[in-house]
């Protein structure tokens, strides 16, 4: 592909590819990120959508706050550095795990009792805990899993959190489609198993 420019139907110029903003940006220019947000920001507020419709009800933080909470986070990140939009996401889906896990621990830091009940896993749509208790004992099993195969871990982080596809996941992992869900299969059975009330 030549590098001039590219048209939309409309005769305006075409957004910078977001791969070549995140190359910017990551060599330090600032107007990169700039630039990046409005062209991923849909994105983004999509994937907080899905993660925000299965909060429980009453949660006070909205997907609208949800991303601009992770613009905030990647704007105060430095030494970041990315190699397309797969890595990009990756980081945006670890964000929003910490937001949220951060949020379900402060609101149930006085709520103690009780275990986590069953998490819902499903192929083509992951379904996101509905309880503080169960966001806080998907991480925490998600942490030993990470102990035992970090690959694993970050697949789920990823398609859970992120809202990645099994490709996208493939892509940011840098390993084939079949070994993401190889590993996103292992990783169902075992985070169920982990967090069943009844597990010590």
């Amino acid at each position: 592909m030549s590098g001039k420019i590219s048209l939309t139907a409309m005769g305006e110029p075409a957004q910078p590819p977001i791969t070549q903003l995140l190359h910017a940006w990551s060599a330090g220019d600032e107007k990169a990120l700039a630039q990046l947000m409005p062209v991923v920001y849909g994105e983004l507020r999509r994937i907080a959508r899905r993660r925000m419709s299965l909060e429980q009800p009453g949660n006070s933080l909205q997907a609208t706050a949800l991303v601009n909470e992770v613009y905030l986070r990647l704007v105060d990140a430095s030494g970041v550095s990315f190699r397309d939009r797969s890595q990009f996401f990756a980081l945006a889906a670890q964000l929003m795990r910490r937001i949220l896990v951060d949020g379900a621990r402060s609101r149930g830091a006085s709520k103690r009792g009780g275990g986590a009940g069953a998490v819902d896993f499903e192929e083509g749509l992951v379904a996101a805990p509905g309880k503080d208790r169960e966001i806080v004992a998907l991480d925490d099993a998600l942490q030993a899993l990470a102990k035992e195969d970090p690959r694993k871990a970050r697949a789920v982080e990823l398609r859970f959190f992120g809202g990645l596809s099994v490709e996208e996941t493939a892509e940011a992992l840098g390993v084939s489609v079949q070994t993401v869900r190889r590993d996103w299969n292992f990783a169902q059975a075992w985070l169920a198993r982990a967090m069943r009330p009844d597990n010590p």
